[in-house]
């Protein structure tokens, strides 16, 4: 069990220095929501279902929707 406690949190910051590191934005927001629902993963093997679930719908993939909603509907510099 704290094998693979060890496993999400070194995958968790993994993914969140890549999501900085990405220069495509979409790629980046994935990259954080997969990171939250790491986050949520490591609430349940904490034995705390509901913050998990709080995590898992509100931080992955509400947060990750809203992010993408507002990359999609502004211009980039680069064009």
């Amino acid at each position: 069990m704290i094998y693979i406690s060890w496993i999400l949190i070194i995958l968790m910051l993994i993914l969140a220095v890549v999501s900085i590191q990405l220069k495509n934005l979409i790629a980046a927001v994935v990259a954080m929501g997969a990171t939250s629902l790491i986050i949520s993963l490591l609430f349940l093997l904490l034995q705390a279902p509901d913050v998990a679930m709080a995590e898992a719908s509100i931080g992955a993939a509400l947060t990750m929707i809203i992010y993408i909603i507002g990359v999609r509907e502004t211009e980039r510099s680069e064009k």
